[in-house]
């Protein structure tokens, strides 16, 4: 897993990564199932990514691998944690298990507040394996990971890693900080889970904060009923003309051929999962996601 550090160092910010994040829990939902996300409702316990100086370093590790193993239901997953120098904040061999060897970097010997955040990232990285599920570029396999992680409970841990002030720039993983908020924002506003009590930076929290604004814009996108007025009107324009508006509209109209499903039809994105639905322009109807099983208020 990646990691930014030191007082010199960039870390990047924004949603650069937004399509591949928009597609990844796409990805999510067709691999799993609405039923297999909904049953990782729990998030990971902050008690269970608690690591007190006390506690044996081996023994500590091994017992949050494990939690985590539980929480993301990864069945006959024996994760073995050891510490080596390294420059990754800590990587995991994928094989046939059901054995899994994650190295962390030796700083989490005394570092111990983001061996959990470090190891969240690593076991995602075995489910998604088992569940065969990556894309063909390596680069978007890790921005997946991180995805999956922040959107099946364990990736706030990785969010609530990053810290950045005067004396501080640390990020965990492949996604901005705010990408990280914007994921857990859907899955907030799936399973009705506020995670933001367990942040203990501040920063993490402005982040969440800003990337739930763009999650919550997702649900006010025509033609959802929600939409504001000025996108209503856009719409209402495009709808007129049969034209998708330019700018990269999450909207576009078809017009059916003859037959039962004649006129014109408008397909947009489910702000849930991202699936494409199509559906018939005739005013206020509801549609229902066939990937998430959401019912959306649409006003086509």
């Amino acid at each position: 897993m990646e990691e930014n550090g030191g007082p010199g160092s960039v870390i990047e910010h924004g949603f650069p990564h937004l399509a591949v994040v928009r597609a990844s829990i796409t990805a999510l939902f067709r691999r799993m199932s609405a039923d297999g996300i909904r049953a990782r409702a729990t998030s990971f316990s902050p008690a269970d990514a608690a690591f007190d100086a006390a506690e044996d370093l081996h023994l500590g590790a091994q017992r949050v691998a494990s939690a985590m193993v539980r929480a993301l239901r990864l069945p006959d997953a024996r994760m073995v944690v050891a510490f080596r120098p390294m420059e990754e904040a800590a990587v995991v061999e994928l094989d046939a298990g059901p054995e899994y060897f994650i190295e962390v970097n030796d700083r989490f010997r005394t570092h111990r507040r983001d061996l959990a955040a470090a190891l969240a990232h690593e076991v995602t990285h075995v489910l998604l394996h088992r569940l065969e599920l990556a894309f063909p570029d390596p680069a978007e396999n890790e921005i997946l990971t991180d995805t999956a992680a922040a959107y099946l409970g364990v990736g706030w841990l990785l969010l609530d890693a990053y810290r950045e002030d005067v004396l501080t720039h640390q990020k965990f993983g492949y996604l901005t900080p705010e990408e990280f908020g914007y994921v857990l924002a859907k899955r907030a506003a799936l399973l009705g889970e506020d995670p933001s009590p367990w942040f203990t930076s501040p920063q993490a929290y402005e982040a969440y904060v800003r990337g739930s604004a763009l999650a919550a814009r997702d649900h006010r996108r025509a033609p959802l009923a929600a939409a504001g007025t000025a996108a209503r009107r856009r719409y209402a324009k495009a709808r007129r003309t049969g034209a998708t508006p330019a700018g990269g509209s999450a909207y576009c109209f078809e017009r059916a051929a003859t037959g039962a499903g004649a006129g014109l039809r408008v397909e947009f994105s489910c702000p849930v999962c991202g699936q494409r639905l199509r559906v018939p322009v005739r005013g206020r109807l509801r549609a229902r996601c066939g990937l998430c099983r959401t019912v959306l208020e649409c006003d086509t």
